[in-house]
């Protein structure tokens, strides 16, 4: 008998089959002569749409809603059924007994696999491959080591519980919206707070009401310093700014403090998705989605890195003996240098780095063992490897310790401050590129300068003294950097206290076990991109440079949209909830219960709205179908002409080109065709046909 192994993308199907010495090549799968390998294109099955419960919710009416199936339905995704017939068969074969399922070792790949073995009718034995890397070595040892399938079930039912809420939710809301205001607005449990936030900074930024204020600085000669009170160094009227330099001048000043104080600066935690993202965003300009794609790559085609989707910063014990031959894999160009520091003798780790406890499903992003070939990377494959293997040196290096000087001169009884450094040991960041980075709102932190040759009790002649007029400052825009954080801390925006305290303590400890949830949060690391992007999409925000921006649409809908949803409450009460299932103390039947009376509550809200919704981009074109004027909107693409009538649909660019489709039917056609073509060509493929099915399938909110 022989085994039937289940990948997610036909990429890492190919590497698991030449390790498993399966090199029978057939259409849909390789065979060997123990195991036959297969794989689903991402999502083969699916819950079922709205049509296929009734024919009625073709049309979208109010008075249909809520749709709350008895029992959620799955179904084949029509453009991947050939796939998934070819599954099928595999699965039905009489010598096949026993299946591994090798999906991507999280929530929504454990989805994938149970998903199209609930739809076949798998009655037979299944086992897990969990793995953190693709490299030989490692799926190796992950064949070596199986773990029972069961082991994972709580696992699927957290998944299946995300899904249908989603979907329950999500559609619901998305529909009723969209009929009650005959506009295309969408809303979901995760993309509606995450607008919300945004558009909560841009309310406080219109609010904001600048006000002038006043700092003084002394000139001292070979060194200058900042005036500060008791509460603090702004000063917000010039009459005491004034007041106060009548008072220093004419007046010498003397040294009455000096501090030295040893300082040691350990280094950065290891990368987590999220972080990642925020530091590529930061440093490269990379949007999340694309620090996602371009990592994918990384970890799938040149097995360079672990598995992306963590969200711990930590590794585990086990780890801890195969880090010399990680270091010797990346020893290459501008680190082979500082990987052979550290391979010159014992690696000293502590629990700053190895922390069991504070790993869950996958540790750190850290390299692999695999040698590295840097000319067969991309500049951007390179840069982010780049940022990767250097948070790993840093983290094996020694703290950064420098010696701090802090100086207090004295003007007539007003205290100047004055701060310097003396390096000792460069420790971790001579490998690391943040030498000059700052924490955000650290502005009212003194700068630094070289002090020499002082000494307490000194007197110094005041060659200068000047008042500085400043601005108070709003709070900065989101960019997709801060917006992470957010997305990752919302704590700040539950009004409940015991909630909020409840996810900021889930936010500082591991979920453990399986648990694939980073219970903290707005998403997970793995969707937190993909969030972005369809608020995007759907013209809710826009990038103006770096910044995400509030268009009057998204504005709009968050005026609209029910207040719970407008929360990250929601997504945390969900988040806990999903946690506690995946550990086996939650109920699955509990969650959807509450779901579906959440739906009920959640259309009844939009139902009996008194809210208008107008829609501010209308442009001077009419629509050739119908001939309203239709909305002028911006796409990945360039500006692009929308009918306001959503039963209409017809889109088209703002100046006709060589690009778009004279109607949304035609461009449906077309998608179709592009999807079924480019799915089975290995990941990149699979990427393509995921976004255009994403963009077809626009309306299903967070779905």
């Amino acid at each position: 008998m022989k085994a039937l192994v289940l990948a997610e993308k036909p990429s890492v199907a190919r590497e698991i089959a030449r390790v498993l010495n399966c090199n029978v090549k057939n259409k849909g799968y390789l065979e060997g002569p123990k195991y036959v390998v297969t794989w689903a294109l991402g999502h083969l099955v699916t819950l079922a749409e709205p049509e296929d419960y009734d024919q009625k919710y073709k049309q979208w009416r109010l008075e249909d809603l809520p749709m709350v199936p008895e029992q959620m339905k799955l179904k084949v995704i029509r453009q991947t059924s050939h796939q998934f017939n070819m599954v099928q068969n595999l699965m039905k074969r009489q010598d096949i007994g026993e299946m591994v399922i090798a999906t991507d070792a999280g929530r929504e790949g454990e989805l994938v696999a149970r998903w199209i073995m609930k739809l076949v009718n798998w009655k037979k034995p299944f086992k897990r491959l969990w793995i953190s890397s693709q490299t030989d070595a490692a799926i190796r040892e992950g064949f070596a080591k199986l773990k029972p399938g069961a082991e994972y079930n709580n696992l699927y039912d957290a998944a299946v519980c995300r899904a249908e809420a989603d979907w329950l939710i999500g559609l619901n809301v998305t529909r009723a919206l969209t009929c009650k205001f005959n506009a295309q607005l969408t809303a979901g449990r995760v993309q509606t707070p995450t607008l919300a936030m945004i558009v909560q900074r841009e309310e406080e930024i219109k609010k904001f009401v600048p006000v002038d204020y006043w700092t003084i600085r002394a000139d001292f000669g070979d060194y200058f310093a900042d005036w500060r009170g008791k509460d603090g160094n702004r000063i917000f009227d010039y009459a005491k700014a004034e007041e106060l330099l009548a008072k220093l001048k004419g007046h010498p000043g003397k040294i009455t403090e000096l501090r030295r104080e040893g300082k040691s600066e350990p280094a950065p935690l290891a990368y987590d998705l999220t972080e990642l993202q925020r530091d590529a965003n930061r440093r490269l300009g990379f949007s999340a989605q694309k620090t996602l794609n371009v990592l994918q790559n990384l970890y799938e085609r040149h097995k360079l890195v672990s598995y992306p989707r963590t969200d711990s910063r930590y590794i585990s014990a086990d780890i801890v003996p195969t880090l010399p031959a990680r270091l010797k894999g990346m020893a290459v160009g501008p680190y082979a240098e500082p990987a052979g520091k550290l391979l010159q003798k014992p690696l000293a780790t502590t629990k700053r780095f190895v922390d069991d406890s504070k790993v869950s499903d996958h540790h750190a992003i850290i390299p692999t063992e695999q040698p590295v070939k840097l000319a067969e990377l991309s500049a951007e494959e390179k840069s982010l490897h780049d940022l990767i293997v250097r948070r790993f040196l840093a983290v094996l290096y020694p703290p950064y310790r420098y010696e701090q000087l802090t100086l207090v001169t004295t003007v007539n009884g007003e205290s100047f401050y004055s701060r310097g450094k003396v390096v000792k040991d460069l420790g971790w960041r001579a490998v690391s590129r943040n030498l000059a980075e700052r924490e955000d709102g650290k502005e009212e932190a003194l700068p630094e300068q070289t002090l020499t040759s002082l000494s307490k009790g000194e007197e110094r002649q005041v060659k200068g003294l000047k008042a500085n007029k400043a601005k108070t400052k709003p709070p900065a825009r989101y960019n997709e950097a801060t917006l992470l954080s957010a997305m990752e801390n919302p704590g700040k925006f539950i009004e409940d206290e015991e909630l909020r305290e409840t996810i900021k303590e889930r936010g500082h400890t591991s979920c453990g076990g399986m648990s694939p949830i980073n219970g903290a949060g707005l998403g997970t690391p793995a969707t937190r991109a993909d969030i972005i992007e369809k608020i995007l999409y759907n013209n809710y925000i826009e990038r103006n440079g770096k910044e995400l921006v509030p268009t009057s649409k998204g504005f709009q809908l968050i005026n609209i949209v029910a207040p719970e949803l407008r929360s990250p409450g929601l997504t945390a009460k969900w988040e806990q909830s999903l946690t506690n299932i995946a550990r086996g103390k939650g109920s699955r039947a509990a969650f959807i219960k509450g779901i579906r009376e959440n739906t009920v509550e959640l259309v009844q809200s939009v139902t009996t709205d008194t809210s208008v919704y107008k829609a501010d981009n209308i442009s001077k074109t009419k629509c050739p179908a119908c001939g309203k004027y239709m909305l002028l909107v911006k796409g990945k693409r360039g500006k692009m002409l929308v009918c306001q009538d959503r039963n209409c649909g017809h889109r088209q660019p703002e100046k006709e080109g060589n690009f778009g489709f004279a109607s949304s039917k035609r461009a449906s056609q077309v998608n179709q065709k592009l999807i079924a073509q480019y799915s089975d060509q290995g990941s990149i493929g699979n990427s393509l046909g995921d976004l255009l099915k994403a963009a077809m399938n626009k309306e299903d909110g967070d779905k």
